[in-house]
């Protein structure tokens, strides 16, 4: 260890280690591995409460692994323009992985499909890797106690269902949490060991700016943890240590810098865009007062007397100096960024804070650590107090989920299957039985429908379609419309609220441009262009029988949300 490092850093005392080998216990040699083995089976014994249902946002990322792992690229089906509609690289590259190594897209596994099985089982090792990554850390700030840690922390992610919804609908969320939770252990051992800012070996520097990379590349707004690092270093630095503190930071962010900055070359190379076609298409905005606001239902779900709780906690394990202390800020310091990143997103419309997981992971890792801590540390009577206001906090917060996760459980957000059956495979039934084998579909729901339809799609959400993303980015219908109609021309076309008020692409507009209902109701309905139909009697009698293969549908969905839909979803009958 370098001088620097030793005038920054102090080590606390340390027991000496003569026979430490033989004097440890088993027990004590495996409670580490049982807190974690544990917290992820309370985690896992939450998740199989959401059955087989994976969203289907999740599915437009697999219709992507299934092109380039077939050899298309990165495109949404085989012959369409390569367009960044997805904006989970890093998650994209492992079910490429997968599927390269027939895990995943290629069938089922005691009849559970692989497109279900694979991605909870990648977030499943994702929660141990969490919970590893904690342990290793506080084993590093509280020796002794690392099991209690990860087993607090354990608990606290099982007992918070909007990150186990979101961990395992299929989407990158475990991969991100996992990146986080991992920066945020790096940091807490790099203060703990006393070289995080061991210039020599810059180790803890250079994880860092690529734990950094990783969430950046799981998610757009990950890109805001490359400052982890230099913050951690800002707020434990003395002043007279200044020069290597700007070494070490500077080295941690091009270790972030380069390989991200190759990224956006191969991205506007590719795509033309220096962001992913997806944040056009939401139309992100500069954040404002809004920000608080979102934060403040973040800590309304978690509880406010489980929060109060644990900032309290928090207060006293940081009102003491050593090594705790110090590992506690390591902590915060990404636990911040995650609000502030959460903040600055527009509104999510799916339910239970789909981009909450990297608070929630990092709250329960800051909160656990604060709580052992201040277990360790404190007065008995001051233990006694806050051990039974944690216990009422987490009973209150149980309590206050409680109404919102049956609900998420018996209506979840948008199946895939139920996409893949009324979208995919229900549009290309129209198609067969009105002769239209080249025919196009424009739709707002991809992610099933690409896995399952032979029609030539077109988003109505812009996801995947430069045209549309730029309209609403622009808040210009009108040049939407118009794209549509005069450019794409589709043959059929899907709308229902609130896509069809926002586009303008209502009942009348769409009757004026020659579209006939197959069925409607409302401003939600499936249109076909009459002149495209060779055979207007096909029509007449696909009209008579839509209604009832609909209605079937969305029963299944009401009643099945859980279910599979086949072993695998392909585009062939």
């Amino acid at each position: 260890m370098n001088a620097t490092s030793q005038a920054l850093f102090k080590r606390p005392n340390r027991p000496a280690r003569l026979g430490a080998k033989t004097a440890r216990r088993p027990p004590r040699a495996l409670a580490e591995p049982a807190a974690v083995m544990a917290g992820t089976a309370l985690v896992g014994v939450q998740a199989m409460r959401l059955g087989r249902w994976i969203v289907d946002d999740a599915a437009i990322t697999y219709a992507y692994t299934r092109s380039i792992d077939e050899g298309y690229g990165p495109v949404q089906q085989a012959g369409a323009p390569p367009v960044e509609g997805y904006s989970n690289p890093a998650w994209l590259a492992l079910l490429v992985a997968g599927r390269r190594l027939r895990l995943f897209d290629h069938g089922a596994l005691f009849g559970v499909p692989d497109l279900v099985w694979f991605p909870k089982l990648l977030a499943l090792l994702c929660v141990v890797g969490m919970l590893a990554a904690v342990a290793a850390a506080a084993r590093a700030a509280l020796p002794g106690r690392a099991w209690a840690v990860t087993l607090l922390a354990g608990m606290a992610m099982a007992g918070n269902f909007s990150l186990v919804a979101w961990l395992f609908s299929g989407l990158e969320n475990p991969l991100y949490g996992l990146a986080t939770t991992v920066l945020a252990a790096v940091l807490v051992r790099g203060v703990a060991r006393d070289d995080l800012l061991d210039l020599p070996r810059p180790r803890t520097a250079v994880a860092a700016g690529l734990l950094a990379l990783l969430a950046a590349l799981t998610r757009p707004d990950g890109v805001v943890y490359a400052a982890a690092y230099p913050l951690t270093l800002l707020l434990l630095l003395r002043c007279s240590h200044s020069a290597g503190a700007f070494r070490s930071a500077a080295l941690s962010t091009a270790a972030f810098a380069v390989p991200y900055a190759a990224h956006l070359l191969w991205r506007h190379a590719e795509f033309g865009r220096w962001i992913p076609n997806t944040a056009v298409a939401k139309a992100q905005r500069m954040p404002g007062s809004a920000a608080v606001a979102h934060i403040g239902e973040l800590v309304s779900f978690a509880g406010w007397a489980l929060v109060l709780a644990a900032v309290v906690c928090t207060g006293l394990a940081l009102r003491r100096p050593g090594p705790p202390r110090r590992a506690l800020v390591a902590v915060l310091v990404p636990l911040s960024l995650a609000l502030a990143a959460y903040g600055t997103l527009e509104r999510d419309w799916m339910d239970l804070y789909r981009f909450a997981t990297p608070v929630w992971t990092l709250g329960a890792f800051a909160g656990s650590l604060a709580a052992v801590t201040v277990r360790d540390r404190e007065r008995p009577r001051v233990r006694v107090v806050l051990t039974s206001a944690l216990l009422a906090g987490i009973v209150l917060s149980l309590a206050g989920q409680r109404h919102r996760a049956e609900e998420f459980r018996a209506h979840p957000t948008v199946p895939m299957c139920f996409i893949a059956d009324r979208y995919g495979r229900l549009f290309n039934s129209y198609a067969d039985r009105l002769g239209l084998p080249d025919a196009v579909l424009l739709l707002p729901d991809l992610g099933g429908t690409l896995l399952t339809s032979r029609l030539r799609l077109v988003d109505l959400a812009g996801l995947t379609d430069p045209a549309i993303a730029d309209a609403y980015a622009a808040d210009d219908m009108p040049r939407l419309r118009t794209y549509v109609f005069d450019r794409v021309r589709p043959t059929f076309i899907h709308v229902h609220t609130p896509w069809s008020t926002v586009s303008g692409l209502t009942p009348p507009v769409l009757t004026a441009h020659g579209y006939v209902p197959l069925s409607t109701q409302a401003d939600t309905g499936d249109w076909v262009r009459r002149r495209a139909v060779p055979d207007p009697g096909r029509l007449t009698a696909l009209q008579r029988t839509t209604l009832p293969a609909i209605t079937h549908l969305t029963h299944l969905r009401t009643t099945s949300p859980h279910r599979s839909c086949g072993p695998r979803l392909t585009p062939t009958p």
